[in-house]
């Protein structure tokens, strides 16, 4: 499989404590989603910043007019080989993964893939289309040994 050329920005250094080899969970996630998204890896560039709720609500203020963190946000380029920008809040995740009763690696795992999905085209604002992206989330969420994050029961896989 040919890999991105991936950019990881640790903004908040409690990611790297929770992520037990971040470099190598971002890799397989990247490769697997474009993977089973039909897209060729090669040469295909994205930014994926680990920042803290400060840092995610000032973006999420100024390009989405809420002022308010969040777990994820994409941001995707017009051009075919740069896919865009993930950006994940380290509070969020963590007090979402706790209040789910998900460990943090897999919750912080589902939303680099949701986030990819995004980057990728998909979106979950109509019901077919929010159909097709979780089903392409539980995919792969799945080859990574992740449990549907969308069944009630807690994922502890």
């Amino acid at each position: 499989m040919n890999q991105p050329v991936i950019d990881i920005s640790l903004q908040h250094s409690e990611w790297s404590t929770q992520l037990r080899d971040l470099q190598n969970l971002v890799l397989a996630v990247v490769g697997l989603t474009l993977d089973k998204a039909g897209i060729d890896a090669q040469e295909r560039e994205l930014s994926i910043v680990l920042a803290n709720n400060d840092f995610v609500q000032k973006l999420n203020k100024e390009w989405r007019g809420k002022d308010r963190p969040t777990n994820v946000l994409s941001f995707p380029q017009d051009e075919p080989m740069l896919l865009g920008d993930i950006i994940l809040a380290y509070e969020t995740v963590r007090d979402e993964a706790e209040a789910q009763g998900k460990r943090f690696e897999a919750h912080a795992t589902h939303l680099l893939v949701h986030g990819l999905l995004h980057l990728l085209g998909h979106d979950h604002i109509e019901d077919d289309e929010a159909a097709t992206m979780e089903a392409l989330e539980i995919e792969i969420l799945a080859a990574l040994n992740i449990k549907n994050p969308y069944d009630d029961e807690s994922f502890m896989a």
